[in-house]
């Protein structure tokens, strides 16, 4: 009982499943953008059928877990989201979404329980990435996030959009934003992944999603990651094109269509 009582904690405080179906046939996992937190990708609950249920992961540092220091870096953040999810994952199929920093967390949870414990999803969504170990990841790397002022990043925040901009009225708000911001892209540049020679890591279909306004991610190199299927797809708007109602729709209706055509 004091195991799926932990158990029990470690899923409150790690993932918000807002609509649970204990009967669904798969399990959508959701991984946010830097600064993110779970309030949207939570919501696409109620906009799947019943045989899906839809989670979001929630990292330390932000809503329920404000008083937990930031995670210092991926293998950390991998490790958490794992081992708290491992013996969900394990009881039934599951697919997983990430938008940006999101794609990153979620192609490197999917890679650990890969090389771990010979589990995949059966489908990858991205959305707004480059493939890890492409070239154009590389600047990531280097943005001086440690000598970055606060204006500069509260910038860079409000060029990629998706921030209302009445929170940024609220000087509390506005000061975690850029913290939680500078930690997680913190953590991402402790995140490399070199493809080896020969070895294609995953077996399941990829699909890569992107703001036909953004500025264009290196979506090809996410062939050489799978021997599945891979499809590319842009839908109008720029980095948060995905917070659309009308994209959110097309989002919603493309991933239940994949999974339930990967004949559960």
């Amino acid at each position: 009982v004091l195991f799926s009582c932990f158990f029990f904690l470690g899923m409150e405080k790690l993932v918000a499943c807002l609509y649970q179906r204990p009967n669904a046939l798969c399990r959508l996992i959701c991984f946010p953008w830097a600064g993110g937190g779970t309030s949207q990708l939570a919501q696409w609950g109620k906009l799947f059928s019943s045989s899906i249920e839809v989670s979001s992961v929630r990292l330390p540092g932000r809503e329920s877990r404000l008083k937990e220091p930031f995670a210092k870096d991926m293998t950390t953040v991998v490790n958490e989201i794992t081992s708290v999810l491992l013996k969900e994952l394990q009881e039934k199929p599951f697919a997983f979404f990430g938008h940006s920093f999101g794609s990153y967390i979620s192609f490197a949870v999917a890679l650990h329980l890969k090389e771990k414990y010979g589990l995949e999803p059966i489908h990858l969504f991205v959305s707004g990435a480059h493939a890890p170990h492409s070239e154009a990841f590389l600047p990531i790397k280097s943005i001086p996030i440690y000598d970055a002022e606060d204006e500069d990043i509260l910038t860079y925040i409000q060029i990629l959009g998706g921030t209302p901009s009445e929170l940024l009225q609220n000087e509390d708000i506005k000061k975690h934003l850029i913290l939680t911001f500078r930690e997680d892209l913190r953590v991402l540049q402790t995140f490399s992944f070199e493809k080896a020679e020969r070895n294609i890591p995953f077996s399941c279909d990829i699909t890569c999603f992107d703001g036909s306004e953004d500025k264009p991610h290196d979506l090809e190199a996410w062939h050489d990651l799978t021997s599945g299927d891979i499809s590319f797809y842009k839908l109008p708007g720029g980095h948060f094109y995905l917070l659309e109602p009308s994209n959110e729709i097309f989002l919603t209706k493309h991933i239940t269509r994949c999974i339930e055509n990967a004949g559960l």
